[in-house]
């Protein structure tokens, strides 16, 4: 039996998301027309709409729902960019960024000659705060994660936001590691005041949370200037036209609202089960570390160096264990490179390629934590072995 420990990367599709996603495709109608078909595809689209702004601490006018977080974070960055005032050319970037925000700002730098300025990350995986704010001054925008997909360090949202607004700069915040994980609230993180400053857009997923590939958000402020990346039709505030996927956010609503029913329980037993995984491998594998702030740390997460061992090598021999984990990011799959966000915490590139990342979630139990703790000595012996072996050859 195949024991998945891959959550940050997608998660198992909830009964209550596949229940709510067949039974939208049995309302007939496009939610813009206005005959009575149309009609109550809306009132399904706009339930949705109110059910996952609930959870996300916004008003159901500021969801913006989108194929995914990747879609949503280049609404937000593009948007705000191509909107920004008039000689603010800088985008504020702490380092350790997924590559959704990575790869949208790179664009924006080649192409729309955007300036970056980066903002480094403590070893624990903090942004510096201070060095944040000190970049904001003149900037077009500025973006973060509220938590780091791969170590798993939780940022303090509010208090990027309140510097944001204080600097008179709009920031985007990606919260799709957070969502289910913590607490995401859109209006408190916000706080008060700044209008179209501080935190106008929010970006956030339907996988990560029991729902299904292909939907998410961008929360996007009422106060908030985006231009739209697709034009045609008016949809959504003119934020994103086409016709809307009613029954891929009846799904995402359904799913999202369950796992925050369940949050804070299951924040707890993961945490448990985490705790219990990290110091089995610590005490089996003394040479081992934990990445990432102690505690300050997304409840499932569990990233860690394996010194001498490369990661690959490692997750290949624990998946011929049926045993599935991951070195990073899934969307950088398949692609051999050291870890951008371990690099971010002041390590060589040597330990930025000798790091697994062990994410847990709803269906993980107290026997996927032992079969690791039996299985993973052996393969890190092995992959120690192999890399040894592969040293004296070049």
């Amino acid at each position: 039996m195949r024991i998945y420990l891959d959550h940050a990367a997608t998660t198992p599709l909830r009964p209550e998301a596949r229940e709510a996603w067949l039974a939208a495709h049995d309302v007939l109608g496009n939610p813009s027309s206005i005959h009575a078909a149309g009609q109550e595809a809306r009132r399904l689209l706009e339930d949705a709409r109110e059910a996952v702004a609930a959870v996300l601490g916004c008003q159901p006018i500021e969801v913006v729902f989108t194929s995914g977080g990747t879609e949503a974070a280049n609404l937000a960055l593009k948007g705000l960019w191509w909107s920004r005032a008039a000689g603010a050319g800088v985008i504020v970037l702490p380092d350790g960024e997924h590559h959704a925000t990575l790869d949208a700002v790179a664009w924006l730098s080649s192409t729309q000659g955007a300036h970056v300025r980066a903002v480094p990350l403590d070893p624990l995986g903090r942004i510096d705060v201070d060095a944040f704010a000190s970049a904001l001054p003149g900037a077009a925008l500025a973006t973060a994660l509220a938590a780091s997909n791969e170590v798993g360090t939780i940022q303090d949202a509010a208090d990027l936001a309140a510097r944001a607004r204080d600097a008179g700069v709009p920031l985007h915040l990606d919260a799709v590691s957070a969502l289910g994980q913590i607490p995401v609230d859109f209006a408190a993180w916000r706080g008060t005041g700044g209008d179209s400053s501080g935190l106008v857009a929010m970006s956030v997923s339907a996988h990560k949370v029991g729902g299904p590939v292909g939907v998410g958000a961008a929360v996007v402020s009422r106060h908030g200037r985006l231009t739209p990346l697709v034009h045609g039709g008016g949809q959504q505030r003119a934020l994103r036209a086409g016709t809307q996927d009613v029954a891929g956010a009846a799904a995402f609503a359904a799913a999202v609202t369950a796992a925050e029913r369940e949050r804070s329980d299951e924040a707890v037993r993961l945490a448990a089960l985490r705790n219990r995984l990290v110091s089995g491998i610590l005490s089996s594998i003394p040479s081992a570390r934990l990445l990432g702030h102690p505690t300050e740390r997304l409840p499932g997460n569990a990233h860690v160096l394996f010194p001498d061992a490369a990661g690959e090598t490692l997750l290949f021999l624990l998946d011929m264990e049926q045993i599935a984990v991951s070195t990073g990011s899934a969307c950088q799959a398949g692609v051999a490179e050291p870890s951008h966000v371990v690099l971010a915490l002041g390590l060589d590139d040597r330990a930025a390629r000798s790091v697994l990342r062990f994410t847990l979630g709803r269906t993980s139990t107290d026997a996927d934590v032992d079969a690791v703790l039996t299985r993973l000595p052996d393969a890190y012996a092995r992959a120690v072995a192999s890399g040894a072996r592969s040293d004296r050859r070049s």
